[in-house]
């Protein structure tokens, strides 16, 4: 038995669709029948070997997140029948076979049953950004109902699930856009600011009265965070998946705040706390169905022969929401 998949040979290469053999699924996996696959930023510069964390070795097949339905059980699954609905964020990294095929073994463990009232496309947009904003969120920073948040870079992949957790919480949220995104944020339930007009000290000014948020949530990055570290208020805490680079500690210091960075990769790379993963899509798809979480979707659509497409809308900056590639 046989599938399509689209395969990456050489960094920076073609995405060449290649017939493999359908994996079979090993102890404590399941065989997914992938619907959707969910791209993510990390999955560009995994293309362009620019992402030496994640360690996929080459020849391989990109795809971090995916939706799809489960067709065969490993031994010692319990969790999952055949023709269940699931959704996760199963590989793409470590070595592990990405999603950009029409099949997936699967740690059952990373695995979560797809929320209801979503779509497939609608499902595998979510998996990474939950991921990434529950862990931060509430495994680190224990928000609290009301408190106050901020999300640097509120449109984006990440960043609108975080506001839409944090909203869930209980939390008065503030989020980070460009003026176009504005719109966006404020239908999420955060209050928008425009980063390029206003200074860190004049946002904190007016919607804190320059005390600061309890909680910072970065997820840009670079010079982002540095304005983080400035807009957290005494005590309060910032939390960033992006903590690259060189940054002075000094601001978060005299606040006596702490930081904490996620690393959403290290269930994947290493084989632990994977059961937790999947405990957090289970939460993810209680909001969900409570319509508390809403995944934001470019209305681009895209499958395994314009893949190619899919990747530059993400590369070029053209995407508005996430990007999805339609498999089955």
């Amino acid at each position: 038995m046989s599938m399509q998949a689209l395969v990456l040979s050489h960094y920076n290469g073609p995405l060449e669709p290649t017939t493999l053999p359908i994996p079979e699924p090993a102890r404590g996996e399941v065989l997914v029948r992938i619907k959707a696959s969910g791209l993510n930023p990390l999955d560009t510069k995994i293309r362009a070997g620019a992402a030496a964390h994640a360690r996929h070795p080459l020849p391989l097949v990109l795809g971090i997140d995916l939706a799809g339905e489960v067709v065969a059980l490993g031994a010692d699954v319990t969790a999952f029948k055949i023709g269940d609905e699931v959704y996760g964020m199963t590989g793409g990294v470590g070595g592990i076979q990405g999603s950009l095929a029409q099949y997936a073994a699967v740690d059952a463990q990373l695995l979560a049953h797809k929320p209801s009232r979503l779509s497939m496309r609608e499902a595998a947009a979510l998996p990474l950004a939950f991921l990434t904003s529950y862990a931060g969120i509430v495994d680190r920073a224990r928000l609290q109902a009301g408190q106050t948040v901020l999300v640097q870079g509120g449109a984006g992949g990440v960043g609108h699930v975080s506001v839409q957790l944090a909203r869930a919480l209980g939390a008065q949220v503030y989020a980070t856009a460009s003026a176009r995104d504005h719109e966006i944020v404020a239908r999420f339930g955060a209050t928008p600011i425009d980063y390029a007009t206003q200074s860190v000290e004049q946002y904190v000014g007016e919607h804190t009265a320059g005390e600061g948020f309890d909680l910072v949530v970065d997820t840009v990055g670079g010079p982002t965070l540095d304005a983080s570290f400035a807009a957290v208020r005494h005590f309060g805490h910032v939390v960033s998946a992006l903590g690259w680079g060189t940054h002075a500690l000094a601001p978060l210091s005299f606040r006596e705040a702490t930081y904490s960075g996620v690393f959403t990769l290290y269930p994947l790379l290493t084989g632990k706390a994977r059961a937790h993963h999947g405990e957090m899509l289970e939460q993810a798809a209680r909001l969900v169905e409570e319509g508390k979480l809403t995944p934001y979707l470019d209305p681009r659509r895209f499958d395994l022969t314009s893949a190619e497409r899919a990747y530059d809308a993400i590369t070029e900056r053209t995407a508005r929401g996430k990007i999805v590639v339609e498999i089955d």
